[in-house]
């Protein structure tokens, strides 16, 4: 995964094939990715890459997160229970997903179009950072197999990799993993994502 920050606008991400090449996602988004960025810069986020894309901070919390796909691209928003969403245009990036969490474009200049409700929103989730408000902690009510827990246990540089994912990227091992039903296949599946994990990636990600 790429660590400095150009280097996603120039290159991509680094997390497949089809990084620093023009199949690369970056390269059919450009204006509009880099328009987003614009736009985070102005509002003096503070620029960083983590887990290969573009994160902006502000009072020492993760705000948004910028990332592109064949098919559309996307502004993040940490916390997003917290966000009002008034202009109903949060959406959920995937059905494991609990709240809306980032808009979503299929084209670049839809970026420009939408300029102040994106400033609007990014502004109020700003004012929760300030005030060091954080949506309240929900149960999770996901149940860890007992493969994966004794994996973990038995693997401590695997462990580390492990608790460090995004939630949603440890949810979404459990959830895979979960829904084999013999033993054997778990304890396969484990195995086979062991590479994945150890570069930062969700179960599903390419």
């Amino acid at each position: 995964m790429i660590t400095n920050i150009e280097e996603f606008f120039i290159n991509g991400c680094g997390r497949c094939d089809r990084f620093a090449t023009p199949d690369c996602s970056i390269k059919q988004w450009d204006s509009g990715l880099k328009k987003l960025r614009q736009i985070c810069q102005n509002l003096a986020l503070v620029e960083t890459v983590k887990w290969g894309h573009p994160c902006y901070l502000h009072g020492g919390r993760n705000i948004v997160l910028i990332g592109a796909f064949r098919h559309d691209f996307r502004l993040s928003f940490f916390n997003a229970a917290l966000l009002t969403d008034p202009q109903k245009v949060l959406e959920k990036q995937g059905p494991n997903t609990r709240h809306p969490d980032m808009i979503r474009f299929t084209a670049n200049d839809q970026v420009a179009a939408m300029e102040a409700v994106i400033i609007s929103y990014i502004q109020e989730a700003m004012g929760y950072a300030e005030a060091g408000i954080k949506p309240p902690k929900e149960p999770d009510t996901l149940e860890y197999p007992d493969e994966l827990i004794d994996a973990l246990d038995a693997d401590p540089e695997l462990a580390e990799a492990f608790h460090v994912l995004t939630p949603g990227r440890q949810k979404s091992y459990v959830i895979n993993i979960n829904s084999a039903k013999k033993a054997e296949t778990r304890i396969a599946r484990i195995a086979k994502f062991r590479d994945k994990i150890f570069t930062g990636k969700g179960a599903t990600e390419r």
